[in-house]
């Protein structure tokens, strides 16, 4: 079984509970699937869930190399330099990121409104990035777009491999059938 989810903000990915924290387990009622892969609490979007662990490993692994597609939303306009160094990948305090997809994108018309809303200053411009990576790492967008200068604001996962979040609704789910999407 494979199910893709819009997971909102601020839920956690695991299903046991958290002490006044939401979790999977508010919005998935399907017994023995586990996240492949994660979503950060603060970061929203496609999260694909299931009960095999041949492809749970085939998800998440970055030898896999499955491309992942995130919409972050920046503090201030990053300049054509910044985005050329998140194509050749930068160098973090513990790692140097793989060479990505990266390109600035208008806010995306099918985007829900984030609960609570990310902070506005009127002085400070935002904009959007599409980033594309093929691995993984601990809040690995947050931290290459903070690296060139443009700190993340509000990230959401739009696909993994052929699979989208689109027509999903925040904190809902469907099945979908394991053998298509990769």
């Amino acid at each position: 079984m494979l199910v893709a989810f819009n997971k909102p903000f601020g839920v956690i990915c695991k299903f046991s509970p958290e002490p006044g924290k939401r979790t999977l387990a508010d919005f998935i009622d399907v017994p023995h699937v586990y996240p492949a892969g994660r979503l950060d609490t603060d970061s929203e979007g496609l999260l694909l869930l299931t009960d095999d662990g041949a492809l749970q490993t085939r998800i998440a692994d970055p030898s896999h190399k499955l491309a992942k597609v995130y919409w972050a939303q920046v503090e201030g306009t990053p300049t054509e330099a910044a985005v050329s160094a998140l194509r050749a990948g930068v160098t973090l305090n513990d790692f140097t990121t793989k060479p990505a997809g990266a390109l600035l994108i208008d806010e995306p018309a099918n985007l829900w409104p984030r609960d609570p809303p990310i902070r506005y200053r009127a002085k400070i411009p935002t904009a959007w990035l599409e980033v594309t990576l093929r691995e993984g790492k601990n809040r690995q967008v947050r931290r290459m777009t903070a690296h060139v200068g443009f700190p993340t604001l509000r990230l959401v996962r739009t696909s993994i491999g052929r699979v989208s979040v689109e027509g999903l609704a925040p904190g809902t789910w469907r099945e979908i059938d394991p053998a298509s999407p990769f």
